[in-house]
Order: structure tokens, then C-alpha cells, then sequence
């Protein structure tokens, strides 16, 4: 009986100790919002600085890409490589380049931004890209410089490559290994931090 009490309140400490990292997570992004909205609407687009003065960027939803646009540009230093981004992850999408899911924040917003593309195409030399290796992304609204902070290979169905991050993240994913015959099994992921935006 008396582990079962230690245990119930170890559940109880657990659940409270999560409820308060996601208030505190919810506040600072409402924090964020509410600077956005602070802004005037004739200014198009609204640049703000996050908690440690990273460069973040808010961008209205009717500035945002349509399916199938291509809106941006993959710029790979170490591979000379420079990489249509089209909005979506579908074949037709990936056919034309890396592609951007939708359900993630566009390059430069306080959070993952996640791209995707073939192994086997644009993505080919994607394995020799190293820590501290620079990504950039060029739009419209300027190039926002990634450094790589972190490689590695996971499962094909792990979703957490793509869950919501506190500050601004590039998400590169493509299958894995690079040379496979039919449906690789895994996925490489390399995760890069945003360091500067260049107007």
C-alpha cells in the first residue's frame, strides 16, 4: 500500500511539473502575438526579435504560400547547391525540389520549420554535411542563416521530427540510407539553428 501511494504521488508531481512547462511555453508565445498584433497592419510584414534577440519574423497568413508555389530558395554553402522550396510535400512538390510542409512555420518564424526531399535527387550529398555547417534560406522578405547544430537517423514513422520548437528551427528530412533499393526504412534528419537574417 505504501508504494502505491508513492507512486500515486509521483503521477501527481509528474502531471504538475508538465502542466507548468506547457502554461509557461503557451505564455511566451502568446507574448510573442501580442507584439505582433502591437504592430500596424499597413506594414506588411512584422520582424521582431524572440527571448534571446534571435532573429525572428511573423508573416501575415495572406503572405503565406499557396500548395504547389514555389516561394523560396535552399542555399547549401559546402554542396554548391542552391534548391528550389515549393510549398507541400507531395510528389508533384518534390518533383520540383525540396518541399515544405505545410503544417510547420515558414523559414525565419519562432519555430520548426521542416523541409523534405528525395535522396536519390536533390538531397544526394546531404550525409556530408557536418555540425556547424551553414543552411540558407532565401525569400522575399531576406536570407535567414541556419547553422547545423545536429544530425542523425530515426525511424520512418517518428513524427517528433516535426513537432512544434520554442525558438527558430530548420528541419531537413530525406530517406535513409541515401543508397537503397525501393522504400528506405529510415529517415536522416539534420536540425540547424537559426543565426542571423540578412535583409
Amino acid at each position: 500500500m505504501k508504494w502505491d501511494r508513492i507512486l500515486a504521488y509521483g503521477l501527481v508531481v509528474c502531471g504538475i511539473a508538465y502542466a507548468s512547462f506547457s502554461a509557461i511555453n503557451y505564455y511566451q508565445k502568446l507574448n510573442v502575438v501580442k507584439e505582433v498584433e502591437s504592430i500596424p497592419k499597413s506594414s506588411g510584414k512584422t520582424v521582431i526579435n524572440g527571448q534571446n534577440g534571435d532573429p525572428w519574423v511573423i508573416f501575415s497568413g495572406e503572405e503565406r504560400p499557396i500548395k504547389g508555389e514555389h516561394f523560396a530558395d535552399l542555399v547549401i554553402p559546402r554542396l554548391k547547391a542552391q534548391i528550389p522550396i515549393i510549398e507541400g510535400t507531395d510528389e508533384d512538390e518534390l518533383a520540383q525540389g525540396v518541399g515544405h510542409y505545410a503544417g510547420s512555420v515558414l523559414p525565419g518564424e519562432p519555430d520548426n520549420a521542416v523541409l523534405s526531399g528525395h535522396r536519390d535527387t536533390i538531397f544526394r550529398k546531404i550525409g556530408q554535411l557536418q555540425k556547424d555547417d551553414e543552411l540558407h534560406v532565401k525569400t522575399n522578405r531576406g536570407t535567414f542563416i541556419y547553422v547545423i547544430n545536429k544530425t542523425w537517423i530515426t525511424d520512418e514513422e517518428d513524427r517528433t521530427v516535426i513537432v512544434p520548437r520554442d525558438e527558430p528551427i530548420l528541419t531537413l528530412t530525406t530517406c535513409y540510407p541515401f543508397y537503397y533499393i525501393g522504400p528506405a526504412p529510415q529517415r536522416y534528419i539534420i536540425q540547424a539553428t537559426l543565426k542571423e537574417r540578412i535583409s
